[in-house]
């Protein structure tokens, strides 16, 4: 089993406990059987494309958040922090050499 799937594995089950979600709960919200949560879960099935998106909605996440923790909330502070930081820059800019 590759590094990445394990860290899959790892990730789903840590956000579905976090979620406080029953395999067969995530498994209805996927449309998908129990068992294929189950199996996904052992590391005896992969899932498909659309499955892995299914599965971070019906968990509420990004799809990015199943292969690196919280990599969501990390890109969210980062976009956050740059646009706080321009938006001074350009109120700087604006105020000192726009109207001078």
């Amino acid at each position: 089993m590759s590094v990445s799937f394990s860290d899959f594995i790892m990730n789903l089950k840590y956000y579905r406990a976090k979620k406080n979600v029953s395999q067969a709960q995530l498994a209805e919200e996927c449309d998908c059987s129990n068992g294929m949560i189950g199996a996904i879960e052992a590391g005896r099935a992969k899932p498909s494309f659309d499955m892995i998106l299914s599965i971070a909605n019906a968990l509420q996440i990004h799809p990015a958040d199943l292969f690196l923790r919280d990599t969501s909330v990390s890109r969210n502070e980062l976009k956050n922090q740059i646009q706080e930081k321009l938006i001074d820059d350009i109120k700087s800019v604006l105020e000192n050499n726009l109207f001078d």
